[in-house]
């Protein structure tokens, strides 16, 4: 259920259709109410005062055919304007960049506004009565509807001043970094050294996990994808309720081929079609990677800026450069926070699940590597990554932490042995590599780079 839950809202969420298509549902039950409003007080006025409403019938349907006409027009111009965003930011930023632009919030509220105002107006501009006998001009109606023009005018002004920002890299970087950073504290919720003291599970013995390899029965993917979330509280109930062990083989954000194994079920000798049925409804696959579980995505995203502004065509340092800030934004959180085991136990202590988890050292690798390598030969992309590693090192607990943005320190100043011809730029990255390793390390002995 929680899979199909988050399948439909992330759809929704990523769509520029769900809410401008409420907000149109919105202003057609509006546009009944208000007429419903209108018709009972000229009949009431009839009745009770003998007056009608006299004139009126031409100025009131000739302004919301303006204002219908207006709004559409607009509606089209919006459009035009979210089109070419969304091209410039894929052709300048990458192609994974557009989910981000089709979550925009603003973006599905303005278009909704001017869909909406264009119905209302359509359907109040219907129940005008030019006939002498059976005049009718919805007052209150026509108020509401110049009312909502008023405020389209207002919302496309704030909606030309919102492309200009989002467009920016600067801003899209940040939007990405803040999302990164808030699927950290989703995922890894945990802070070291706060709320009670925990105490680990120890992994399974040797000779368990043998007999596991030996007799455990595969389930294969049903279709291909890449995986995007997997309900691990429905899997646990499944493992308690069957009275065995399984093993997720994939993490969110792997490409999955269909009969390829999802999971291995030990013993297998328990696994039917039933219990097949209940783990494909805990995974959803899809045609493209998503940031509900995967945290490496939006790195991927932040490190996929990061190099086309470091390629040729592009030539961009600061933007790269920008990236690795956020990037570093990112780590000294996680490396802040409690990394979950692998291994899941129900409330007797009993084995149930085993899973893939993201750990520091993973996340560090898909931040640096790629980076690290195509910017090796600008100087001031390498020396902002060490200083980056620099601040991450003030945020580190576990040893294992330290010894991987260890690893990238000296992977990032070896390369610029190769990729900085001057020897001054070399001394600067040298400079910084120290200032790292001796925060990395208790007793650090120096350690230069060969020229």
């Amino acid at each position: 259920m929680r899979v199909r839950v988050f399948t439909i809202f992330n759809r929704i969420r990523s769509s520029f259709w769900f809410l401008p298509a409420a907000m149109a549902t919105g202003a057609m039950v509006l546009a009944f109410a208000t007429v419903a409003l209108d018709t009972a007080a000229t009949d009431w006025l009839a009745l009770n005062w003998g007056l009608t409403f006299t004139g009126g019938a031409e100025g009131g349907a000739a302004l919301l055919g303006t204002i219908a006409g207006s709004m559409i027009t607009i509606a089209g111009v919006v459009f035009s304007m979210t089109l070419v965003a969304l091209s410039l930011a894929s052709s300048q930023l990458g192609p994974r960049l557009l989910r981000n632009f089709m979550r925009d919030t603003m973006t599905q509220v303005v278009l909704g506004t001017f869909v909406a105002t264009f119905l209302y107006c359509l359907l109040v501009l219907r129940t005008i009565r030019r006939a002498e006998e059976t005049l009718f001009v919805p007052h209150l109606s026509v108020s509401l509807g110049v009312l909502l023009a008023v405020v389209s005018v207002g919302v496309l002004i704030y909606f030309i001043h919102h492309v200009s920002v989002s467009i920016q890299a600067n801003e899209i970087v940040a939007r990405v970094g803040k999302e990164l950073i808030e699927g950290i504290e989703r995922l890894f919720p945990e802070k070291i050294g706060r709320g009670a003291p925990r105490t680990p599970k120890a992994p399974p013995d040797a000779d368990f996990l043998d007999r596991f390899g030996a007799e455990a029965c595969p389930i294969g993917s049903a279709a291909d994808g890449y995986l995007q979330f997997v309900d691990g509280d429905d899997l646990m109930a499944l493992a308690m309720q069957e009275d065995v062990v399984i093993r997720v083989e994939p993490r969110p954000g792997h490409y999955v081929v269909a009969t390829r194994p999802l999971v291995h079920v030990w013993p297998g000798n328990r696994v039917n079609d039933q219990l097949i049925e209940r783990v494909h409804s805990a995974f959803a696959l899809g045609n493209q990677r998503t940031s509900g579980q995967d945290i490496e995505f939006g790195v991927n995203e932040l490190v996929e800026i990061a190099i086309r502004a470091l390629s040729p065509g592009v030539n961009d340092p600061f933007t790269a450069m920008t990236c690795v800030d956020r990037l570093g934004s990112a780590l000294c959180r996680l490396a802040e926070r409690d990394m979950p085991s692998p291994y899941r136990y129900d409330t007797e202590d009993q084995l149930r699940l085993i899973t893939h988890v993201f750990t520091f050292a993973d996340v560090t690798d898909a931040a640096f590597n790629q980076i690290r390598q195509y910017g090796r030969s600008s100087t001031a992309v390498t020396i902002r990554l060490l200083e980056t590693i620099t601040e991450i090192a003030g945020s580190v607990h576990r040893q294992e932490d330290r010894l991987a943005l260890l690893r990238h320190a000296t992977m990032i100043a070896r390369g610029a042995v190769d990729g900085l011809p001057e020897e001054k730029d070399r001394q600067e990255v040298e400079k910084r590599f120290q200032s790292a390793q001796r925060l990395l390390t208790s007793s650090p002995a120096r350690l230069r780079i060969p020229e």
